[in-house]
């Protein structure tokens, strides 16, 4: 264990055996808080990042060791439930046992050495937050990815990312098959399925037969942890790079005061697992001594949140305002949340009008976040601080968030610009390390001393920042970042277009839709625009943006 803090943890082993002090008194016993508000200091950029860290072994072990000693309450760190009567619950000590079986799989069976890169395409099944423990355990870099990948994108990212092993489920299994042939770099494929396919090594199989022993990797705190792949308005893509701390220790404090966690609480959030949020889940509720809490949801079903709210004991819940858009069209005075104290948002957007239906059908306040794939929260609203409706709240510590012009000079409240934070002299260490493989991008994100997150907003004199808009073409749909090239793309791989433009259009749930403009060939003006655009609304690109909005204007050649 890292010397910074070893002594905490013995302390607290020690007194929990009742260590005498000098009256013959048990010494009083030492509280997780005393733990979790170093990693809270660090967090907040009063400490120094110690040069080495590891979440498995520096934050999980040690509450598997707290744990033992008696000192979190006897909630598990992790429950899941698919709704139909499965379920499972880990404590910190069997999500260890098993998280380092899963380690000797990636290490011995897939053959990973640490800096190795693996994507992990699952859906909400309790081997995703397996694996990516498990990733940690050996020093792989982990690549989330949605569902919704298609056969296109799963070999870009797999090109991309020279991933040398891939994670999913039965549904994906075939797409990888079909193009697995020319991704050189990817050597082996697990699948999460209790049933077998050629060429695949089952995940399942392999852990149940895996030895619980397992030596933790020696990890660098700058050393990479994940890879988000994220779009922007032009090319394919990018890949953003975190390092073990900036994810591993970035959470902690708006863990503790924005989603405002103890060792009580049960956090349910929504999100699918490929999306960066399920990441901040993850990284914000186990340092605190959370439990976990997730539903498989196959598909968003507003009635299933609501009963599963009044089901299980949750205590705090996190979904992106479209869900909430969705929850108060239901009559929500016919459920009872005997255990939900505290709410959150983030992603996209909120109405006002939202937040005030929530609060008076539940009595229970909602409060949102800002943040994005290349950071950890930028701006948030704390529990306890004064809520301005529509406004995201104010900086996170420890960024310093400002709103700047083109050139990167700070403007004066009040006045709309660039949301930019602050990376000069000091870059905050629970930041991105870079675009991968694109120095040309990562240049043109920085200006100045800040860098640029692309999102344009003013801040009021009390220090609130009000979300104007993007200022770029990338569109926000139920807080999925779409980018209009990779539509148009897909979109000109159908016959019957010559060309295409996609461009946002507001949408009463989903914030923004893509509603394309597509010119035809003359050669389909034959054909009835029906049935060229139930073909054209199958094409999938990017996991799932076609899916987002069934309705395309269509032009033809001659203008018709």
């Amino acid at each position: 264990m890292r010397p910074w803090l070893r002594h905490l943890v013995l302390q607290a082993l020690r007194n929990s055996r009742a260590f005498c002090g000098s009256h013959g008194q048990p010494a009083p016993l030492p509280v997780p808080q005393k733990i979790v508000a170093t990693w809270e200091a660090i967090s907040l950029g009063r400490q120094l990042v110690p040069e080495y860290f590891n979440f498995a072994h520096d934050v999980l072990d040690v509450w598997s060791r707290l744990e033992e000693a008696g000192h979190r309450p006897p909630n598990p760190a992790f429950w899941w439930v698919n709704g139909t009567g499965a379920e499972i619950k880990w404590s910190f000590e069997e999500l260890g046992k098993q998280s380092r079986k899963a380690a000797n799989v990636l290490g011995g069976a897939c053959g990973l050495q640490p800096g190795d890169r693996m994507m992990l395409v699952l859906p909400r099944l309790p081997e995703w937050w397996l694996v990516s423990v498990a990733c940690m355990r050996t020093g792989t870099v982990m690549i989330p990815g949605v569902n919704q990948l298609t056969e296109k994108d799963l070999k870009y990212r797999l090109q991309a990312s020279r991933a040398k092993s891939i994670i999913t489920s039965d549904s994906l299994a075939p797409r990888v098959d079909a193009i697995s042939a020319e991704c050189p770099s990817l050597q082996t494929k697990l699948l999460v399925s209790d049933s077998s396919r050629p060429g695949w090594l089952n995940f399942r199989e392999l852990l149940r037969e895996a030895s619980t022993e397992h030596n933790c990797v020696r990890t660098k705190s700058r050393d990479p942890l994940a890879i988000y792949f994220t779009s922007g308005t032009t090319g394919d893509p990018k890949m953003v790079e975190h390092s073990q701390s900036s994810y591993g220790l970035g959470f902690v404090a708006s863990g503790r005061r924005w989603v405002a966690l103890t060792e009580s609480d049960i956090f349910w959030n929504t999100t699918d697992t490929g999306w960066v949020k399920a990441a901040w889940t993850l990284f914000s509720a186990w340092p605190n001594g959370s439990c976990i809490f997730v539903h498989e949801l196959p598909r968003v079903d507003a009635k299933v949140i609501l009963n599963t709210l009044s089901t299980f004991p949750i205590t705090t819940l996190c979904c992106v305002p479209t869900i909430f858009r969705l929850l108060v069209q239901e009559d929500l005075t016919r459920y009872q949340f005997q255990s939900l104290r505290h709410c959150l948002t983030g992603g996209e957007a909120l109405n006002p009008d939202v937040r005030e239906k929530w609060k008076r059908q539940t009595g229970v306040e909602l409060y949102e976040g800002y943040g994005q794939s290349e950071t950890v929260v930028i701006c948030a609203n704390p529990k306890g601080m004064k809520i301005k409706s529509g406004s995201m709240g104010k900086a996170s510590p420890p960024y310093d968030v400002q709103i700047v012009d083109d050139e990167g000079n700070v403007l004066p409240p009040g006045e709309e610009g660039n949301v930019a934070i602050r990376i000069r002299p000091t870059r905050p260490f629970c930041f991105f390390n870079c675009y991968l493989d694109n120095p040309e991008k990562t240049a043109a994100s920085e200006q100045g001393d800040f860098y640029i997150t692309g999102d344009r907003a003013r801040m009021d004199k009390d220090g609130y920042f009000w979300f104007m808009g993007r200022n770029d073409d990338v569109i926000n749909s139920s807080s999925y970042r779409i980018g209009p090239v990779e539509v148009e793309s897909a979109l000109a791989e159908h016959p019957a277009v010559l060309e295409s433009a996609v461009v946002s259009s507001p949408d009463p749930i989903r914030g923004e839709v893509w509603s394309p403009i597509d010119v035809l060939k003359k050669s389909y003006l034959k054909r009835m625009p029906s049935s060229v655009c139930r073909e054209l609304t199958g094409t999938v690109t990017n996991g799932c943006v076609l899916k987002l909005n069934p309705c395309i204007v269509l032009r033809t050649e001659s203008g018709v």
